[in-house]
């Protein structure tokens, strides 16, 4: 049994390191446009266009998918799907990064001493390498979408303005409404949340030029990103609670670190087979988060109490 990675970026060699221990392959689809995979082989996919068409031609050979893309309408097409996975009897993880990814563990972590959970928000700031710092920049210009009361809301992006708390050394950042597929994943495991929307952080300049080409070359990487959950809902108590939990860690490292985490998961044949989002309920989400954490990504709680230095 192989792992193969699509994507020689900064995600895709970070994963291969990570991996220790297995047989690491790399796949370019440019010259191979059919997978030489076999059966029970998983393969991650972290290169920058949409994964369904190769994830599909995966599915087709019998082998098993890890995707760590959050392109909106790639994520609908990735869902649809799960009846080719299930067929194969293999399992396709969709959005294994930081958000949606680690969003999606965290949301449910959080949501384990509530009796209900009402509203999801999350938030993300920073970027990995250059692929991903030019998916920041077309997002702010796409439509974001959010759920409310029932229905999705679409949103233009780069509105709807919001000061969100990172974890230090981040801090505080205005973050707008952009094209994340977070919300679209969250619902499909809490349907009955009222709220779910996502945010990403924004200078004014990126606001402003999001609807152009990008005026320079994205950088090789960016410097320490942030995700940031927030969890509303009733206690057993009956009582309103508010959770958060967040990460500040190298976007790059941390998205390498949620992919290769599942990679192993699903090489061990410890997730169903089907489409599979981080924040399914029959997930062991604390096993996964306590392998995130064992790889160096380091969670910290908000508690609204100061701490002493």
């Amino acid at each position: 049994m192989a792992i193969w990675i699509v994507g020689r970026g900064i995600v895709g060699r970070r994963i291969e390191r990570m991996l220790v221990g297995v047989d690491v392959r790399f796949h370019d689809p440019r010259l191979e446009p059919t997978p030489l995979v076999d059966p029970g082989d998983v393969a991650v996919l972290a290169h920058p266009v949409e994964h369904a068409p190769l994830a599909q031609a995966f599915a087709l050979r019998g082998a098993s998918v890890v995707t760590i893309g959050d392109s909106l309408d790639d994520t609908r097409e990735l869902m649809a799907l799960d009846r080719d996975f299930t067929s194969a009897d293999s399992t396709l993880v969709i959005g294994a990064a930081l958000t949606p990814g680690l969003s999606g563990l965290l949301a449910r972590y959080l949501s384990f001493d509530m009796i209900t959970v009402d509203e999801i928000h999350v938030a993300v700031h920073g970027t990995a390498g250059p692929s991903c710092a030019r998916e920041h920049h077309r997002s702010l210009s796409a439509h974001a979408v959010s759920w409310r009361d029932g229905g999705w809301r679409y949103s233009i992006g780069g509105g709807g303005r919001e000061l969100c708390w990172f974890p230090e050394p981040v801090g505080a950042r205005d973050c707008y409404h952009a094209e994340i597929a977070s919300p679209f994943l969250l619902h499909q495991s809490f349907p009955e949340v009222q709220r779910i929307d996502a945010r990403r952080s924004a200078r004014r300049v990126d606001r402003f030029t999001a609807r152009l080409p990008m005026m320079r070359p994205p950088h090789r990487e960016g410097r320490v990103g942030a995700l940031r959950v927030e969890v509303r809902g009733a206690a057993a108590g009956g009582e309103r609670v508010t959770r958060v939990l967040g990460v500040a860690e190298l976007v790059g490292t941390s998205s390498a670190a949620i992919a290769a985490v599942f990679a192993a998961a699903v090489a061990a044949g410890e997730l169903p087979t089907g489409a599979v989002v981080t924040s399914d309920a029959d997930l062991d989400t604390l096993g996964l988060l306590g392998r995130v954490e064992a790889a160096g990504v380091r969670l910290q709680e908000f508690t609204g109490e100061p701490q002493s230095i």
